[in-house]
């Protein structure tokens, strides 16, 4: 295994982008594999940076290293990717396993050391080249479903060398896939207010035609000036009924290439710019993704290809044209959109905006919003274009318009609590209100003397609350001074209702006990297998604290032969 440490330094400097090593890495799974998400399939506020593998509705199945190497990083958070494990090989790329149950027992027994030496749960930590060596076709996990898992599965990513995930189908992972790419939606949008798409000057949902060959004509369309098109498209594969991201796009305008975007690779950096990607609005009230075939001012995306006038076209009045999309999976099956225009000037009477109750924030320049005792700061490039909101304060409450405009980065808000008494302050947190009943939800939220400062990349509403109630801790299979011999693990459930758990800590005969949380189900739950229950009388004790600082501690003795 010491040549596993030679073949790094020699072939990582041969690492070259273009090239894909096929036959190089086995499937994870030794079952065939079904996929619930595609990689670069469109997320709430990222792209998926891998392929999530259905485990049969169930956890513990084996994963296998996908080839030799060594375990370069181990990673365990409550939410996120739960338990993961990071493989590097030597041929400079990094394979990620995440949502597992557990580890192996040699790595299990290693990330346990870890956890009881900083006797925290959540831990982070980076093996050196030599210490944790993978053979080949090795078990080094089980499948599971912790984090911020939606259920069962295997979240597979490959990563070059440079931390960028790339579609691992292109190292040959294969998924049965002969299905053609659907669209559900076509829609057309002006690019500024001398354009029209069918007598508008507004985004216009066009008529979609399926034909039988499984791709889709639009009816033909009125227009004028620079114009541009978005589109609602999704793939499945032959095994699974999911509706999935695609592959890859081109746009077509009277027979020459318009625009490429393609779906291969990525880095980190640029994923939280899929909202520069999709209709964002749309997708904020109708929860549905349009993907625009045109490229906005700041946009950032490396996905994009061949990128003629940013994907816009000219239409100019009494001509006839055609505008074509072409949609692919992975696996070459392809469906086009073929959208017949006829130019047409036509007179349009846009009536004037009411700005009067409106804000500008600027996208170039900081924007500092006050109102009593309430301040709203804007850095340069939080929004990616000059946008005007609603903004007002009343009493305590913030109303800065609604979630339906894209932002970069946090804007931050700051309350001034001089008014408040002292003895308040400490429990007190800026909360966002949402859904139907304005239900508060904890923002991380920071005091320094008076003043109570939180970030966001959401607008919305957002108000002072306090939180005086402290969480709850209740025993799930023991009593107090039971016999728990025959028991392999201890489960306790915790819950806060208002501001969140913040921490937690437990001790038997006062040594910590590594308690897993899974803020799914609220469950603690320790393993009386890590052998550091070896008494017969056993005192527990459990302290949890909410984000504010309010704790409870629960206390109960059990006995173990």
């Amino acid at each position: 295994m010491r040549k596993i440490l030679l073949l790094f330094l020699v072939t990582s400097s041969m690492y070259s982008q273009s090239e894909y090593p096929q036959d190089y890495f086995r499937n994870p799974l030794d079952i065939t594999l079904v996929l619930s998400g595609t990689f670069a399939e469109l997320r709430s506020a990222h792209f998926h940076s891998g392929l999530d593998i259905k485990t049969q509705q169930k956890t513990g199945l084996k994963v296998y290293a996908a080839a030799e190497g060594y375990v370069s990083r181990i990673k365990i958070s409550h939410y996120g990717y739960g338990k993961a494990l990071y493989v590097t090989h030597p041929n400079g790329y990094t394979t990620v396993y995440a949502h597992l149950q557990k580890f192996s027992d040699r790595l299990e027994k290693y990330i346990k050391e870890c956890q009881y030496d900083k006797e925290t749960f959540e831990v982070e930590v980076f093996p050196s080249a030599d210490e944790l060596l993978i053979t080949p076709n090795e078990v080094i996990a089980y499948s599971g479903n912790t984090g911020g898992s939606g259920g069962p599965h295997l979240h597979f990513e490959i990563r070059d060398n440079q931390e960028r995930p790339i579609n691992p189908m292109l190292f040959g992972i294969d998924i049965k896939d002969s299905r053609q790419p659907f669209v559900s939606a076509v829609y057309a949008y002006p690019k500024d207010e001398n354009a029209t798409i069918n007598g508008k000057n507004e985004r216009v949902p066009l008529r979609l035609i399926p034909q039988k060959t499984g791709d889709y004509k639009v009816e033909e369309i009125t227009a004028y000036g620079n114009i541009g098109f978005g589109v609602t498209s999704y793939d499945k594969q032959d095994l699974a009924p999911n509706n999935n991201g695609v592959s890859n796009i081109q746009t077509f305008f009277n027979g020459n290439k318009s625009l490429e975007i393609d779906f291969k690779r990525f880095s980190f950096d640029e994923t939280k710019h899929i909202k520069r990607l999709i209709d964002y609005e749309y997708f904020k009230t109708k929860r549905s993704r349009i993907q625009k075939l045109f490229i906005e001012e700041n946009n950032p995306l490396s996905l994009y290809k061949d990128a003629y006038d940013n994907g816009y076209i000219m239409v100019e009045d009494s001509t006839s044209s055609v505008f074509k999309t072409r949609i692919r999976d992975f696996k070459g099956n392809e469906t086009w959109v073929n959208i017949p225009i006829q130019g047409k000037k036509e007179a349009l009477e846009i009536p004037e905006a009411d700005y009067s109750n409106k804000t500008t924030i600027y996208a170039n320049q900081a924007t500092e919003l006050k109102t009593g005792l309430v301040t709203v700061n804007f850095y340069s490039n939080t929004v990616y274009e000059d946008v005007d909101i609603d903004y007002s304060v009343s009493s305590d409450t913030l109303h800065l318009h609604e979630d339906n405009i894209p932002l970069q980065k946090n804007f931050y808000i700051n309350y001034d609590l001089s008014h408040y008494k002292p003895k308040d302050l400490d429990k007190m947190f800026i909360a966002r209100l949402y859904g139907y009943y304005k239900k508060p939800s904890y923002v991380s939220t920071k005091r320094k003397g008076n003043t109570l400062s939180a970030g966001s990349k959401v607008l919305g509403t957002y108000t002072l609350a306090m939180d005086t109630v402290a969480p709850t801790i209740t025993p799930i299979n023991f009593k107090d001074k039971k016999w728990l011999s025959k028991y392999r693990y201890l489960k306790v459930k915790i819950d806060d209702d208002l501001s969140g758990i913040s921490k937690y800590r437990a001790t038997v005969n006062g040594q910590w006990i590594l308690m897993e949380y899974d803020y799914k189900t609220k469950m603690l739950v320790h393993d009386f297998n890590d052998n550091i229950v070896k008494d017969t009388k056993n005192d527990l004790k459990i302290i949890v604290t909410d984000n504010v600082g309010n704790s409870s501690t629960f206390e109960a003795t059990f006995f173990r032969k």
